[in-house]
């Protein structure tokens, strides 16, 4: 009560902002208040700022300053009122004055997880003439898992155990079967309020574990929205005292499922009755038919994937190899196969995709750690600027 009585007091015309983002491990996400006298019509409007990357893991200590700046705006569920949140992204500053996107330093593979700005590259292929002309949308799968504060032992299990096996928890009801309840409706309402696109969410295979869904998006968006999603995920749990776990395979012993961030992709000739267009894919299911429409755009589109598997697979999350294993509904990180309503496939098609010949595929391969801003703008450039 004592949070909700200083949340009514007046403000005196000034509003605040939190400015919002992705930190040193690529992962984790920072943000710090910031006064405002005026109201922004749009993100151009809100000034840069900056942070100490030495604290983050971004920049030296004798060059500490990063830049941050505003590149989508979303209402605060937190603290009500005309507050808002600033997603940014980051900025090397040099001598010269100019800004250079952010790269931070690495000692080995990142599998697309890394703590540099990766916004600033997947917005130019999303600029490029022939990828807004295709209008792609994206809906990504986001999983989770909650863990209590020791973060050792997962939402409902107990302690230094394991509860009964899979199969009562996804999609459950009741105490003895689903843990986390109110925290997922927290999560859920405060993305409403705040207007991130989020479509719906569901209690996943392994206990403790749960999914929500955001899109469908077009372009760059998708990645500003799973951002933002995540971060209010992080203060929901910060609320409730839990840890939210990102990570693809959370519990490595026994027989549980991993966590993953499957993302729909369409383009609009893919998701359009009207398509008019011939191809015949050269393996999988429909080799050597000859197909038509949104349907022959599908799966040209899933075989250019399937020519870059190991591209994608090498910037499609951290951890991801612990749960790419061929089972609890994946397929092998090393085989690519596509299928209709196969969830043991690297993409599905689904049903109502193949019954109505047009629609969008489900990329099963990303990892539940993702970096959106890759994962997207690697789809868009594989189906639409490669052969």
């Amino acid at each position: 009560w004592i949070t909700s009585w200083f949340r009514n007091l007046v403000f005196g015309g000034r509003f605040l902002a939190e400015y919002i983002w992705i930190g040193g491990s690529g992962t984790d996400l920072r943000s710090k208040t910031r006064v405002l006298d005026a109201s922004p019509a749009s993100p151009s409007d809100l000034p840069n700022w900056n942070y100490d990357g030495s604290s983050t893991g971004q920049a030296p200590g004798h060059d500490s300053e990063v830049i941050i700046k505003p590149v989508a705006i979303f209402k605060d569920p937190f603290r009500g009122g005309n507050n808002i949140l600033v997603l940014c992204d980051t900025y090397q500053p040099l001598d010269d004055g100019v800004l250079k996107p952010l790269e931070v330093a690495s000692n080995g593979p990142t599998w697309g997880v890394h703590g540099s700005n990766s916004r600033h590259a997947a917005a130019a292929i999303f600029e490029n003439p022939a990828v807004k002309a295709a209008k792609p949308w994206f809906g990504i799968e986001q999983e989770y898992t909650l863990f209590d504060a020791d973060r050792v032992t997962p939402l409902g299990w107990p302690k230094g155990g394991f509860p009964g096996p899979q199969g009562p928890y996804y999609c459950s009801v009741g105490v003895e079967n689903s843990f986390g309840r109110d925290i997922m409706e927290a999560h859920l309402t405060a993305c409403l309020n705040a207007g991130v696109k989020i479509a719906g969410t569901n209690g996943e295979v392994m206990p403790g574990q749960w999914e929500y869904q955001v899109g469908p998006c077009e372009g760059i968006s998708s990645g500003d929205h799973l951002w933002i999603s995540r971060y209010i995920m992080q203060r929901v749990c910060e609320k409730y005292g839990v840890v939210v776990s990102f990570d693809p395979k959370p519990i490595r012993h026994g027989d549980w499922n991993g966590a993953g961030c499957h993302t729909n992709y369409s383009t609009e000739p893919m998701r359009n009755k009207d398509t008019k267009y011939t191809y015949t894919p050269k393996e999988g299911d429909f080799a050597g038919k000859e197909l038509h429409g949104g349907f022959a755009k599908i799966l040209e589109a899933i075989e250019r994937l399937g020519k870059h598997h190991t591209e994608h697979i090498a910037v499609y999350g951290k951890g991801n190899e612990f749960r790419l294993t061929g089972k609890h509904e994946t397929a092998d990180m090393n085989t690519w196969k596509y299928g209709v309503a196969n969830r043991g496939a690297s993409v599905r098609i689904p049903r109502d995709a193949f019954n109505t010949g047009y629609g969008y595929f489900e990329d099963r391969r990303p990892a539940s750690n993702m970096d959106p801003y890759i994962v997207t703008s690697k789809i868009a450039h594989t189906t639409l600027l490669t052969e």
